[in-house]
């Protein structure tokens, strides 16, 4: 397979690992009135894009490809920790254990003989969803540029679907919020690999609002996802 269709089918929705069931706090945005309509969706999933996925999660994902392309289980092991210690509730840290959970299992069915997919599974509490997905990008055979460009879309569309439930918007102004993230994904890709090359300190979780909103979701009364 090409490295350029292992990379379709990782961001896939059609991949098991069942993160159609995730809004990542838009849910709550919407139940709080922060997100009620196209304009401030997009507000919302750009500011997202930059906040968290630009500073944490693809700089997670591009340190975790350069250690398991390495072999470095040590670092795999402080990276997948450092996961699960900025995930700053209940529910955010059951979304990256489920998720890498099913990952994993996704890819030891694909690549048995690999003694890092193994090493992957036996991460405790749980694999996290980012070191997952940098193993998977490890095998597609793509650069890490395009695996975290990858990474990246797989969470835009999840989101675009999210948007189109809980907001709810129309196929067209999925559409274009589509279109804008996915402008948007080359630079925050850029971004994010600049700042991993700046080593472990430049990576940052900070997103209070973000947390705030996980944290009323995990109570709220009426919900379609489970973050």
């Amino acid at each position: 397979m090409s490295s350029l269709l292992a990379l379709m089918r990782l961001a896939s929705p059609a991949l098991p690992v069942g993160g159609f069931s995730y809004s990542d706090g838009l849910e709550a945005a919407v139940d709080a009135g922060e997100v009620s309509d196209e304009t401030s969706a997009l507000h919302w999933l750009l500011q997202q894009l930059q906040l968290t996925q630009q500073r944490a999660e693809l700089p997670l994902v591009a340190a975790a490809f350069q250690a398991w392309q390495a072999g470095d289980v040590e670092r795999i092991t402080a990276l997948n920790d450092w996961v699960m210690q900025t995930r700053e509730t209940r529910e955010l840290r059951l979304q990256t254990e489920q998720m890498g959970r099913s990952l994993s299992d996704w890819l030891r069915q694909r690549q048995p003989g690999d003694e890092r997919v193994a090493a992957l599974r036996a991460l405790k509490p749980a694999p996290a969803w980012a070191v997952a997905f940098a193993l998977a990008g490890v095998h597609s055979g793509a650069p890490l540029a395009e695996v975290l460009q990858c990474s990246g879309f797989a969470w835009a569309e999840n989101m675009v679907q999210a948007a189109l439930k809980a907001v709810p918007l129309g196929q067209s102004a999925g559409q274009r919020l589509l279109d804008a993230l996915t402008a948007a994904l080359p630079g925050t890709a850029l971004a994010a690999l600049v700042l991993a090359e700046q080593g472990d300190a430049a990576r940052q979780s900070f997103a209070p609002m973000f947390a705030i909103l996980s944290a009323r979701h995990e109570a709220q009364y009426s919900r379609l996802f489970r973050s």
